[in-house]
């Protein structure tokens, strides 16, 4: 077996140390052409990320996969308003999308389909020598992560998890901030995954929102992300938070996570819904889900740095994902807007609005495309996780989140579990660049196109 370092190129961008690039041009000869993109799953999220691939002159839509006849004349009706060329349609079950696969006129694809799918799907198309662009979450276990990182170096063909938070406009120029030191040295970090799923879990698409199904009498993602809550119990859902605080602390990069720790509350947010719309003696009511209601980690990084997480889907509560980026010079916190610099900000000790702030450090990025990623999905953050992907194919380059960022940010959700099942046990965390972190220096949005 041909050892790890074989398989790493070094990039062209500025003091990156290694990175994963395609042995061969995945284009054949096309590559002053269209990107050609495939669709491996192409329900509601997956036709979000169609539509903006539409709009794309420099994309192609060759093939479009799934298992449901409703989400592919969805499609078809979205690429039909585009006025583009109909792609082929591959509607042949569970195991379909390897039709797709084998297709020589298909560039890249991406995969939004439910998370135990990922890494098998990841894994296939890498092998296809295929560009991968996956939807959060990529290994559901430690041991897939590995393989996905084992994979991407044996193939040489890049995996970007298309986390669209690591764009989002104010996280952007808080980094911007961190990398002009307006923070200081950074101290502690947090983020998290705080949004009331309950319709979401719940839906047999005719309650407008409002229901007690889930499985087959689901509808979207009822029809499969509320079994994880009725079967496991962790950080479910953590790359939202840990993508841009990773990015802003070097992880993988300079840094590296090394132990985690996680709690969890009590279960009881899902079944009072469930009595709530659908009465108590509706047969869901009888459940026993194992996801607490809110599981906090904590993680600890090489440059003892800590970064808190918090999951919570399944109360009442607004929308937020809790970030906090703290220093030695000041403070920033999304939940309340607000910012406070030491000897810069108007009064001590007293919180000052954060939008000047973020204004005067609004990203090189965001200024120079934010008319195009105007009505773009999540404020305008999809536009940007494309385009980085899209542009990373164009180029023959390793995308600015890549293999090792995909799976670091999805093994907090098995680690997590282990920590919880063991009443809060620390646990190592694994390194999967096998010490190149140590090398490697982070060029996540500095190009001037992603």
């Amino acid at each position: 077996m041909k050892s790890r370092r074989d398989f790493i190129k070094t990039t062209a961008l500025a003091g990156a140390a290694f990175s994963i690039l395609p042995s061969k041009s995945v284009f054949a000869g096309n590559l002053e052409n269209k990107v050609r993109l495939g669709f491996i799953g192409v329900g509601l999220r997956g036709q979000s990320h169609l539509e903006l691939a539409l709009k794309r002159d420099d994309v192609e839509v060759v093939a479009i996969c799934d298992i449901q006849q409703r989400m592919i004349d969805m499609s078809l009706g979205l690429v039909a308003q585009e006025g583009k060329a109909k792609p082929s349609v591959i509607l042949e079950g569970p195991q379909g999308y390897k039709k797709l696969l084998d297709r020589k006129d298909i560039d890249a694809v991406i995969i939004a389909t439910p998370w135990e799918w990922h890494k098998v799907m990841c894994i296939d198309a890498m092998n296809a020598k295929k560009y991968v662009g996956c939807e959060v979450i990529t290994g559901m276990t430690v041991d897939e992560c590995w393989e996905l990182v084992r994979t991407s170096e044996k193939t040489g063909m890049p995996l970007m998890m298309l986390e669209n938070v690591c764009y989002r406009r104010d996280v952007m120029a808080v980094l911007n901030m961190v990398r002009q030191n307006v923070f200081g040295e950074l101290i502690h970090l947090q983020g998290g995954y705080q949004h009331d799923l309950r319709e979401v879990k719940f839906n047999d698409g005719k309650s407008g929102g409002r229901g007690a199904e889930f499985g087959e009498k689901g509808f979207s993602e009822a029809q499969w992300r509320t079994q994880h809550s009725v079967d496991r119990n962790g950080d479910l859902y953590p790359t939202h938070g840990i993508g841009p605080v990773a990015m802003m602390t070097n992880i993988n990069r300079g840094n590296r996570f090394t132990q985690l720790v996680s709690y969890s509350t009590k279960a009881r947010g899902l079944h009072e819904y469930v009595t709530k719309v659908g009465g108590e003696n509706h047969p869901n009511a009888k459940i026993n889900f194992k996801l607490g209601d809110v599981v906090t980690t904590m993680i600890r990084t090489a440059n003892d740095e800590t970064i808190l997480l918090q999951h919570d889907t399944n109360l009442p509560r607004p929308y937020s994902l809790g970030f906090r980026v703290q220093g030695t010079k000041g403070i920033w916190m999304d939940v309340n807007k607000s910012i406070y610099i030491d000897g810069q900000s108007a009064k001590p000790h007293q919180w000052e609005e954060a939008k000047a702030w973020l204004d005067k450090y609004d990203h090189p990025l965001w200024k120079k495309y934010g008319n195009d990623a105007a009505g773009a999905g999540h404020g305008g953050m999809d536009w940007f996780v494309l385009n980085a992907f899209i542009e990373s194919i164009k180029r023959k380059t390793t995308p600015p989140q890549d293999v090792y960022d995909a799976v670091t940010w999805s093994v907090i959700t098995p680690l997590s579990e282990k920590s919880i099942a063991q009443n809060g046990a620390s646990i190592d965390f694994p390194d999967f660049t096998n010490g190149q972190w140590k090398a490697r220096k982070n060029n996540f949005a500095l190009d001037d196109s992603y």
